[in-house]
């Protein structure tokens, strides 16, 4: 009984397909007059609207009357508007040990001194070198100049350039690193 359903459903399977495999004149795909005649159809029909171009705005027009004020790009009149009151850095001072290296590389390590006689930070360099550091000293790469040491930082002013030739003042400070 099981050999007679699978030829039926063998027979079955292969009519389908050769029911598909028919070919229909009305609706060929393959026949060149159908094509033509789809694509004279479709170019025959109109296209969508095109959507409308948006308003042109006017140009609004810009009068430049800066013509008697001072050149942004020339250096030289820049440099003539620096005044040479403000800070700057002292050339002719000679540069002291710890000038040598970035702020962010030194570490305070401890202070010596009490009340009476004032602190002294302790510095250590990357080369694992200590220097004591008292207030008037200079420190750091960019001008930087000891004001106050306390027991757990040392208070830097520094000198950076404004970009504008001239020099800003700029707070900085060393803590004490904890274990």
């Amino acid at each position: 009984m099981s050999t007679r359903l699978t030829r039926m459903g063998w027979l079955f399977a292969a009519s389908v397909l050769l029911a598909g495999c028919g070919r229909s004149v009305e609706h060929s795909p393959n026949d060149p007059s159908d094509l033509a005649k789809w694509t004279k159809d479709v170019r025959a029909k109109p296209g969508p609207p095109l959507q409308p171009l948006p308003p042109i705005t006017p140009f609004e027009t810009f009068n430049y009357d800066a013509q008697g004020l001072r050149d942004p790009f020339d250096m030289a009149s820049a440099a003539a508007g620096i005044s040479a009151n403000g800070p700057h850095p002292d050339s002719a001072r000679r540069k002291q040990p710890l000038e040598h290296y970035p702020l962010d590389a030194l570490k305070m390590v401890g202070t010596i001194g009490g009340k009476g006689t004032g602190l002294v930070g302790l510095v250590m360099t990357p080369d694992k070198v200590t220097y004591r550091v008292g207030p008037g000293m200079y420190i750091g790469q960019s001008e930087g100049r000891v004001t106050t040491v306390t027991e757990n930082r040392i208070d830097i002013v520094e000198l950076t350039p404004d970009g504008a030739g001239g020099w800003l003042q700029r707070p900085a400070s060393i803590a004490l690193n904890s274990p």
